[in-house]
């Protein structure tokens, strides 16, 4: 099983769209997904509850029930766990971030954003996590010089994901329905950004498992 948590020490940075989009495409490509909320706004409870459907369940959890419930949907057969966390350093978060196999911090192309991620980078590197930036938001291409800008600064950082992730109406409009955008249009430019981003996501967790058995 794997585990990812959605980190980020700034608020509006699309963690829960992310997140309920990724779980959606991960369940089409036949992974067996389990959603933890941590955030206090609990968005993606109300996701699951418009969603209508237990095919991908969604648990509030507390920092000191989440390494049992962990174990517990290992046990069960659960294949990936997405966790998603408050905007900001809290216990919280903290408890995400050691539960993780990987961290993804979310960023959008605005300078704010990106000096949080670097708050973000330094506490995963103290906690010695492994993380991975994701550009979110994107402006269209008429304004891709921000853009380039942000995907230079995160580079720099250490890692980057890829595809990047555009501003598109069909993230919000799936988000409002309980659905994923591979779901609420199948054939847009959203739903194909998220399904090569789980293929971007999946490709990183096993390249580190392959690590970690030849260390072993």
């Amino acid at each position: 099983m794997q585990t990812i948590a959605f980190v980020t020490h700034k608020g509006g940075s699309g963690k829960s769209t992310l997140a309920s989009s990724l779980a959606v495409a991960a369940l089409e490509a036949k992974e067996r997904v389990f959603i933890i909320d941590m955030d206090p706004q609990q968005s993606l409870m109300r996701w699951s509850k418009e969603r209508g459907e237990n095919d991908i369940p969604v648990e509030v959890v507390t920092p000191a029930k989440l390494p049992a419930t962990i174990a517990a949907l290992e046990k069960s057969g659960v294949t990936l766990v997405i966790i998603d966390t408050p905007g900001s350093d809290t216990p919280t978060s903290l408890a995400a971030i050691k539960a993780a196999d990987l961290c993804i911090i979310p960023s959008r192309p605005a300078i704010f954003d990106l000096w949080a991620s670097e708050m973000s980078r330094k506490v995963l590197k103290d906690m010695r996590q492994d993380y991975v930036f994701l550009l979110n938001q994107c402006p269209p291409v008429q304004n891709s010089a921000r853009v380039e800008a942000g995907m230079t600064a995160l580079e720099a950082m250490g890692g980057l994901l890829t595809p990047l992730i555009g501003s598109r109406v069909d993230f919000q409009d799936s988000a409002r329905y309980g659905l994923g955008v591979t779901e609420i249009n199948p054939q847009g430019n959203a739903a194909d950004e998220i399904r090569k981003l789980w293929t971007s996501i999946k490709r990183r967790m096993a390249k580190k498992t392959s690590s970690a058995r030849k260390a072993a």
